[in-house]
C-alpha cells in the first residue's frame, strides 16, 4: 500500500516525520511506500527572496527521506510547483495512493494559516482517506499529539453510503486498533433513518463486526448539532483518531456533510482521518 506524506518541512511536520510510533502504526496497516512530498507555493518566483527556496527544499527532504527509509520504507521524494492541495491531490491520485497524511499545524503564525489552508482544502476536494495529523500547538518544538495513531477510533456514522465507505477502513486499521467507539448523532436537521430502523441496533451489527476482529467496541446514540457532539464523544472517549465520511454524492449533501469534516479538522483535539466517497 502506499501513502503521500505531505510536509512543508516546517517543525511540525519534521515532528510528524520523526515520530518512530506515527510511522510504525503506517506500517502496521500496510502502508510499504511512502511519497514525501512538498509543494513550492506557485507565487513565490524570481526576485523574491525566496527565489532559491526550490533548492532549498530538495536539500532539506533529503533528510526526511532518510528518516522514512530507516523506518524500513521504499521511498520517493517530489518537490513540486503549484498549489499545495491540488498537487498533493494530483500525486495520491497518480501513484494510487491509500491515503494522504497532513499536518494541521505550521511552525510560524504565516505556515500555520498555509498548512491550515491545504488540511481545509484537501478535507474538501481529496479522492483519498485524508489522515490530518495532529500536532501541538504554541509550542517551539512541537509532537504529534496522539502517537498511537489507529490504537483507539471514534467512528462517526450517519449509516450513509460515504459513511459505511469510512468504516470499511476498518478493514486495514484493525491491524493497529485496539479500541473503537460507534458514534451516531440525531439531528433535527437531518430526516434521519427510517421509522422501522432502530440507530442503536445499526450500531450492535457494526460493533459486531469490529469485535470479531478482537477490537473492543462501544456504541452511542447522542441527539444536537453532529460536529458538537462528534467532539463532545472525542472528549468523553479520548480516542487517538476520528474516523468519518467526508461528503456525500449530492452538491447540498456534499456541503452539510462537508461542514462537519471541516469542523473536526479545525476543532478536534486529536488526529482526524476523513473517508470520501468512492
Amino acid at each position: 500500500m502506499k501513502a503521500v506524506l505531505a510536509t512543508d518541512l516546517s517543525a511540525a511536520s519534521e515532528a510528524t516525520i520523526e515520530n518512530e510510533t506515527c510511522l510504525e502504526c503506517l506500517g502496521r496497516i500496510g502502508i510499504d511506500e511512502m511519497h514525501l512530498v512538498t509543494v513550492v507555493p506557485s507565487n513565490v518566483h524570481g526576485g523574491m527572496p525566496g527565489i532559491d527556496f526550490e533548492k532549498r527544499r530538495r536539500r532539506s527532504i533529503s533528510n526526511y527521506e532518510r528518516v522514512i527509509e530507516r523506518a524500513g520504507f521504499d521511498v520517493e521524494t517530489h518537490v513540486v510547483r503549484g498549489t499545495p492541495h491540488r498537487r498533493i491531490r494530483g500525486i495520491a491520485e497518480t501513484i494510487g495512493a491509500t491515503m494522504t497524511v497532513v499536518g494541521s499545524r505550521g511552525k510560524s503564525p504565516l505556515e500555520n494559516r498555509v498548512i491550515g489552508s491545504t488540511a481545509r482544502n484537501l478535507s474538501r476536494t481529496t479522492e483519498t482517506p485524508l489522515l490530518v495529523n495532529r500536532v501541538e500547538r504554541g509550542t517551539d518544538d512541537p509532537a504529534v499529539v496522539r502517537q498511537h495513531l489507529f490504537q483507539r477510533m471514534l467512528h462517526a456514522t450517519d449509516f450513509s453510503e460515504n459513511a459505511e465507505r469510512a468504516f470499511e477502513a476498518f478493514s486495514y486499521l484493525r491491524h493497529a486498533t485496539r479500541e473503537a467507539s460507534l458514534v451516531h448523532v440525531e439531528t433535527p436537521k437531518d430526516p434521519g433513518l427510517p421509522k422501522d430502523d432502530d440507530p442503536e441496533s445499526r450500531l450492535a451489527d457494526l460493533a459486531a463486526q469490529l469485535e470479531e476482529w478482537g477490537i473492543e467496541t462501544r456504541t452511542a446514540v447522542r441527539r444536537g448539532d453532529p460536529a458538537d457532539e462528534i467532539l463532545a464523544a472525542e472528549d468523553e472517549y479520548d480516542p487517538t483518531t476520528i474516523l468519518v465520511g467526508s461528503r456525500g454524492h449530492s452538491r447540498l449533501r456534499r456541503l452539510l456533510l462537508g461542514s462537519v469534516s471541516e469542523d473536526l479538522v479545525a476543532r478536534a483535539n486529536g488526529n482526524v482521518l476523513l473517508v470520501p466517497p468512492a
